[in-house]
């Protein structure tokens, strides 16, 4: 052996992408965040990649969080927080908004910035407002890092159901009744605002459902049967967010749909059915992940219908600009039409959440769903695309 080869250093192996699963935030939808993110660290192949948790917590402040998946659930009916998770010190992580410089730094009061290492990707594993509506998607824009799920426009998009339904319009999908009241419209003139919605009541009939604008997981949406009970679902809805939304009961069923993006582009899942849950006026939060209502994957349709399912759950993906995942949710009604309700950026993403379940019946297991989506994301680059 020459002496050359004796003075080469053995190679080195390379470097692991590294994960920084960001979780929490300051909307009401925080505890969800925490669980959903608890089970995508749980599946995430720690041969395959590195992974750093990072927790915002209710306030706002990014916490360094221990890798503790089983402390982040739901238990006796009590959901988790960042505050419960964060390690001990009133530091916070912050993020360099340089796109040269993806280096990860821990910031202490009157200690040394401790240097985290780089990260390659995040995945914002966020719900609401200040995560999923654009916030945070233009953040990392800004500082070059790659992440999961869809960019600044469409997550915009996606979290405002006033504008997100106007969108669909002009694509040609077809929406269901609505009339919106924005915050100066109710502060301006309260009584014109109510007239608004009774005269809409009196097109389209009680019930109708209050929603706030840019909420989900169903917080803040009331079911209003007559007008007894419009001031105290506005108030409600308000209280997650001053723009409110007002839609038409549409009798039918409610059918589900996921879209995920692959290499050659993107492609719909069988679709679920979400049947009427006896114990709730309808599908609210406490069904969705306290009583873990069960839905029906897959849907009982003909095939025809499922066909046009999976086809619109992609037009909708489209129209929106969407990238990574998504989930559609529709009406099927009583004339046989399927009527777009809304579309989620970041679906709940539990290993019994809808959206992997109607995967997994798909072909594509817990485990690869969050590796194919980890993958699109370091494939694409940040910026104008």
């Amino acid at each position: 052996m020459s002496t050359e080869n004796l003075l080469q250093s053995p190679e080195q192996p390379p470097r692991k992408p590294r994960v920084a699963v960001v979780f929490g935030g300051r909307s009401s939808e925080h505890g969800i965040s925490v669980v959903t993110a608890g089970a995508v660290l749980s599946a995430i192949d720690r041969t395959k990649y590195d992974v750093l948790p990072i927790g915002i917590t209710q306030d706002g402040r990014w916490a360094l969080t221990a890798d503790e998946p089983e402390r982040m659930a739901i238990v006796d009916r009590r959901q988790p927080s960042v505050e419960q998770l964060a390690e001990s010190g009133e530091g916070g992580v912050v993020l360099p908004v340089d796109p040269a410089n993806r280096e990860v730094v821990y910031n202490e009061p009157g200690s040394v910035p401790k240097a985290l290492g780089e990260v390659d990707v995040v995945f914002p594993m966020l719900h609401g407002p200040y995560g999923e509506d654009g916030t945070l998607q233009g953040l990392l824009e800004l500082s070059g890092v790659p992440y999961v799920g869809s960019g600044v426009l469409a997550s915009a998009v996606g979290q405002d159901k006033d504008y997100m339904k106007r969108v669909f319009t002009s694509f040609g999908l077809k929406v269901g009744p609505y009339v919106v009241i924005r915050p100066r419209e109710w502060q301006q003139d309260q009584a014109a605002a109510r007239k608004k919605i009774v005269d809409f009541a009196g097109e389209h009939g009680w019930p109708l459902f209050v929603k706030p604008a840019r909420a989900g997981s169903s917080f803040g949406i009331t079911k209003v049967d007559d007008l007894s009970g419009l001031d105290e679902a506005i108030e409600e809805a308000q209280r997650h967010d001053p723009k409110i939304i007002v839609e038409a009961l549409l009798r039918g069923r409610e059918i589900e749909c996921g879209v995920l993006e692959f290499e050659d582009g993107p492609r719909a899942s069988v679709p679920a059915e979400i049947p009427p849950v006896q114990s709730h006026a309808f599908y609210d939060f406490e069904a969705k992940y306290i009583d873990a209502a069960d839905g029906i994957v897959p849907a009982p349709l003909t095939e025809e219908q499922t066909a046009e399912v999976r086809r619109l759950a992609v037009e909708a993906f489209e129209a929106a600009s969407c990238e990574g995942l998504v989930r559609a949710d529709f009406f099927l009604t009583e004339d046989g039409e399927f009527v777009i309700n809304e579309i989620n950026t970041m679906p709940g993403f539990t290993p019994i959440s809808m959206y992997p379940r109607m995967w997994r019946e798909t072909g594509v297991g817990y485990a690869e769903l969050v590796d194919r989506l980890i993958q699109a994301a370091l494939r694409r680059s940040t910026g104008l695309r």
